[in-house]
């Protein structure tokens, strides 16, 4: 009975995610949710207990998710280089895995707010900037053992980032490409260029 309602939560989640990336957060009512889950609002009640808590589900796991996959990464026995690679494609596998759900983090993360529970929106800025100064600490350290040429950078983590936090976008309408191959052109387009030669 408790698997039941868990995987009906987890549908309630990807269709409010759908939603939420297509029309917006704010211009999405529980109602919607409902409508697209064919239930009554009040039985979708029985699984959330707003639409809030629905946002907070969405968007904190995927955070946690990034946040988690650059620690273990960046304190691996990896050389700063290949760290970095592996970061980016963590990047990729994720936003492959949960398109709704990532097509939601440039935006819609304004939404979040403080509850009873938890404070969802310091929550998740705290676990942004975690991951950045992580990204930035890595990429310091490529420069500082000779892998990166000597660039600003600022510069260049907030073009890779950018890069990567719009890659829902383009991926959704690309869907038929290789993971793989979507991971090597896109390290080797966003890094290449920077290496030394």
């Amino acid at each position: 009975m408790v698997k039941k309602d868990k995987s009906r939560r987890t549908e309630i989640l990807e269709k409010a995610a759908i939603l939420f990336h297509k029309k917006g957060y704010s211009a999405t009512s529980v109602r919607n949710i409902a409508q697209e889950m064919k239930m009554e609002s009040a039985s979708l009640y029985n699984h959330i207990k707003s639409k809030q808590e629905i946002l907070q589900a969405i968007l904190l796991p995927i955070a946690h998710r990034y946040t988690k996959g650059i620690q273990e990464i960046s304190n691996s026995p990896l050389t700063s280089i290949q760290q970095l690679e592996r970061i980016i494609a963590d990047q990729i596998r994720i936003t492959i895995e949960n398109i709704d759900g990532v097509s939601l983090i440039p935006n819609e993360w304004v939404h979040l707010e403080k509850t009873k529970e938890r404070d969802a929106l310091k929550e998740f800025l705290d676990l942004r900037n975690l991951y950045e100064k992580e990204f930035k600490k890595v990429f310091k350290k490529c420069i500082k053992e000779g892998y990166l040429r000597k660039v600003n950078v600022d510069i260049a983590v907030f073009s890779i980032l950018s890069t990567l936090r719009w890659l829902y976008s383009w991926y959704s309408k690309n869907q038929k490409i290789n993971p793989l191959v979507l991971e090597t052109e896109l390290i080797n387009n966003l890094i290449g260029g920077l290496k030394k030669t």
